[in-house]
């Protein structure tokens, strides 16, 4: 489905934000897991947000990586949402019942589901 990259940012707030692009497959997801556990780790934010404006495919592993990566997150007492999710990645996250544990309104576009200024 083609690569994927995620970049991590620490606000003034200590709110960790990681932008992700490309496609949460069975080819990039291990890379991934790894790069969004080593900044929970390094940061330790309160929060940490996912913004996957720009991810354009997921599938099962992608979901797994978000079930796993809030886990980890809710383990050392991290609060994870996502938001900014494509109208397709919404449809997959709301198809498997995630959406309320990734702090994403049921209905995409709905308020809540996008951050940015």
């Amino acid at each position: 489905m083609g690569g994927a990259a995620m970049t991590a940012r620490r606000q003034a707030d200590g709110t960790t934000v990681v932008d992700v692009r490309g496609s949460l497959d069975a080819t990039t997801v291990e890379g991934l897991r790894a790069a969004m556990l080593e900044a929970l780790n390094r940061d330790r934010p309160r929060l940490m947000i996912l913004d996957l404006t720009l991810v354009t495919f997921m599938d099962s592993r992608g979901i797994g990586l978000l079930v796993g990566s809030h886990q980890s997150a809710r383990d050392q007492g991290t609060r994870f949402v996502v938001r900014n999710p494509s109208e397709f990645v919404h449809r997959q996250l709301g198809l498997t019942g995630l959406t309320g544990m990734l702090g994403l309104p049921s209905t995409h576009g709905s308020p809540g589901w996008r951050i940015g200024p």
